[in-house]
């Protein structure tokens, strides 16, 4: 397969996988290359997300891998299949790749769940909210590309509209819902948006109240995706010029035990209806 110049997240997230089981399988490179006929920089590549793999070198390396772990395998399948190219590669060499890497990564989550102190979260953004905080960029954003990137994030809330759409859980605290990004007209209208969206099936809303007192965490907005198999979910953290992907097992089970507790610090998804309808009327 051709080389890649920059793999993707989900690309790089492949190859990874593939190192750890070769690694526990105690074999070297060159070992795993003799496997499916190819070199040791050529696994390395592999295993960096600079080239790709089919299915069925995949599945003879996995199983000489002594993989017997058949839904991880079959996951590690549909990822290396490359056949779909979907909506957000038309804004690759556009937008920054983190931006096409959290679509995709949303695309292929099972369940997702966030949680933000200051910030809506993006897939539950209305266009114009969006606007006000794309405008407060670090770096001033030309028009266009500030247009660009409204466009992309109302895109990426698609996922939630598909047939089959996946659980999303948003932990909002109350900080964020008094946030009057745009003034009282654009706060109150995406107050109402968020209430429309809570009482979809498969969105749930809940809320940290001011009287919660503290809560677990440094006040960072953390996204959890779930991926097809446990060993396949990832964390997705913002900073200042970049996007964050985490995906040790450590640090996999140190997000959920965060989310855990602060789910306990969290209004139910019908009090945090009403906390919200409250904050509409006083605006």
């Amino acid at each position: 397969m051709p080389s890649r110049s920059h793999p993707t997240q989900r690309q790089r997230r492949l190859g990874a996988e593939l190192r750890k089981l070769r690694e526990a399988a105690g074999m070297t490179a060159e070992e795993a290359g003799a496997v499916v006929n190819i070199k040791a920089y050529q696994v390395s590549h592999l295993e960096a997300g600079r080239v790709g793999i089919t299915p069925n070198r995949l599945r003879t390396l996995t199983c000489n891998y002594g993989c017997t772990d058949e839904g991880l395998v079959e996951a590690l399948v549909t990822m290396a299949d490359e056949r779909d190219k979907s909506w957000w590669e038309a804004y690759r060499g556009s937008l920054p790749p983190g931006y096409l890497d959290l679509a995709e990564l949303e695309h292929n989550s099972r369940r997702m769940q966030t949680c933000s102190s200051v910030h809506i979260p993006g897939l539950l953004q209305t266009a114009d909210h969006a606007r006000v905080i794309f405008e407060e960029a670090v770096s001033p954003l030309p028009a266009d590309e500030l247009n660009l990137r409204i466009e992309h994030r109302m895109r990426r809330q698609s996922v939630l509209d598909v047939k089959n759409p996946p659980h999303f859980a948003a932990i909002i605290h109350e900080a964020a819902l008094r946030m009057q990004f745009g003034g009282r007209k654009v706060a109150r209208a995406q107050l109402t948006h968020l209430l429309a969206a809570s009482e979809r099936e498969h969105i749930e809303i809940q809320s940290i109240p001011f009287t919660a007192g503290s809560f677990p965490g440094a006040g960072q907005t953390v996204f959890y995706a779930y991926g097809a198999v446990p060993q396949l979910d990832t964390v997705q953290l913002d900073a200042a010029h970049t996007t964050v992907f985490l995906s040790a097992d450590l640090q996999l089970e140190n997000y959920r035990g965060l989310l855990e507790r602060t789910v306990a610090k969290c209004l139910s998804a019908a009090q945090t209806r009403d906390l919200i309808h409250g904050i509409t009327k006083e605006l």
